[in-house]
């Protein structure tokens, strides 16, 4: 089941049908009124998002925004508005809510504003983690790792965060460039203000320049509305540009331009607005040698790479490896305390991990989920781990496993030697593999994310 608890607020049985049916991955709950949905939050655990109507008889949706912020300030709240009433839901972005649809509006772009709503909690929720990490930590507390490389990453983090100059995080997948830019933010200046990840790999090439600038009504087909972009949603903060030697040449050109100038202009707007962010980088590719190819604008390069920061892959940190098995086995193990045998960590300590921190956390869960007793074996470690170790996967292995979770594994070892193959043969280029795979280019970057496949390690 989901961990995301929506409330839906609407007078008319239809429209929560609707949205029970639309939101089904999620713990969708209804109310037909303002006082209802209002009782409701009595609930011990808050709700993520809460979409509800403005005009409803008794208490309306305005009131009822009041009323949740005031009780779950964290809650994020999108009003549904006709159109004649555009007004009010303007009115009520002021006063907290996060968007509004209009009616009638596309189920999709209702699933796509409560998709969004629902990343800025768990940001925010992350955010709040971490902070709490920070202070109660005398270094850098989500990090894990006393090795001599991680002291050395710790010491220029700390250098990071103590000014407020242009930040690039160098380091392979899964080695932590993410959770480095957010301890920058959280121990900065502007650790009160937003921290604003985007995906470059994933961002479409056309919207783009939208995406990280805005666009005004009327400039571009679709766009029913005024738009604010990334740099002035992340006013104030950081803005984070993870794998951003992705971003297409022109989009690179508008960047550098914005960096130097310190202004950005809205799609189809005639007037400029100032930019007060600080900018962290991060690629898995050498971006000078992507420079020197031709292929990363050399200006942009030396505006991004102001200080920088190489996280070590884990290979080159081993002796961290025992203090992060430990630490996964204790926050993942809920409610149990199990140990490991010493022939499994000797196979977890063997193997060479390309996708560093990452895999090793998705090994030692999936270990525990299939794991009797009181200690994980190699048997209940990952395929193609106990493979390394034991030359093929056991028997004892597979007839643990049920015949849905056999074929799954089967499925997702075939899957990934698939996307190996498709990215040599397309030599790195993920919107040709997309096209020939016959999927999205963003959904491309997602299934090579979740099995560690670099695309820049196939470019020539």
């Amino acid at each position: 089941m989901s961990p995301y608890r929506i409330l839906v607020v609407d007078d008319k049985e239809t429209m929560l049908s609707l949205f029970q049916r639309i939101l089904s991955e999620h713990q969708v709950s209804t109310a037909g009124d303002g006082a209802k949905a209002l009782a409701m939050l009595d609930a011990e655990e808050p709700f993520d998002v809460i979409v509800s109507d403005i005009r409803m008889p008794g208490l309306d949706g305005l009131s009822l925004l009041k009323e949740v912020k005031r009780v779950q300030p964290e809650t994020e709240v999108i009003l549904m508005t006709a159109y004649a009433e555009v007004g009010d839901a303007v009115d009520a972005m002021k006063a907290g809510a996060m968007d509004y649809l209009v009616k009638p509006f596309d189920p999709d772009d209702a699933v796509a504003v409560v998709n969004k709503a629902l990343e800025v909690r768990k940001l925010r929720r992350q955010a709040r983690h971490l902070r709490d990490a920070l202070d109660k930590s005398s270094g850098f507390g989500p990090f894990i790792g006393k090795s001599e490389a991680m002291r050395k990453i710790y010491s220029i983090l700390d250098k990071a965060a103590a000014s407020d100059v242009n930040v690039l995080i160098v380091g392979e997948s899964g080695t932590g460039k993410e959770l480095a830019a957010h301890v920058i933010h959280l121990k900065s200046k502007r650790r009160d203000g937003p921290f604003l990840p985007v995906n470059c790999g994933a961002l479409p090439i056309e919207l783009a320049e939208s995406e990280f600038f805005g666009h005004v009504k009327g400039s571009f087909t679709g766009s029913v509305r005024d738009k604010p972009g990334l740099f002035e949603e992340a006013a104030g903060g950081t803005l984070f540009l993870d794998e951003v030697n992705a971003l297409p040449p022109a989009v690179q050109v508008k960047l550098n331009r914005a960096i130097e100038e310190r202004e950005g202009r809205r799609v189809g707007a005639t007037k400029s607005y100032a930019i007060d962010v600080r900018l962290v980088a991060a690629s898995n590719v050498d971006l000078k040698t992507e420079v020197d190819a031709g292929r990363f604008r050399e200006d942009l390069y030396f505006r991004l790479h102001v200080l920088a920061v190489h996280l070590p892959s884990l290979k080159k940190r081993k002796d961290d490896i025992p203090l992060l098995i430990g630490h996964f086995l204790k926050v993942l193990d809920t409610g149990q305390t199990r140990g490991m045998s010493p022939e499994a960590f000797k196979a977890l300590m063997d193997y060479s991990w390309p996708g560093n921190v990452r895999e090793l956390r998705n090994a030692v869960e999936s270990a525990l989920a299939v794991a009797e007793g009181d200690e994980i074996s190699v048997a209940d470690l990952p395929a193609h781990i106990s493979e390394v170790s034991a030359g093929m996967i056991s028997e004892e292995h597979l007839t643990r496993l049920t015949y849905q979770e056999a074929c799954d594994l089967g499925r997702d070892r075939i899957a990934g030697r698939y996307l190996a193959a498709l990215m040599k043969t397309h030599k790195g280029n993920v919107t040709a593999a997309a096209e020939r795979a016959g999927i999205q280019r963003e959904t491309l970057h997602r299934l090579l994310r979740k099995h560690s496949i670099d695309p820049s390690e196939f470019r020539s």
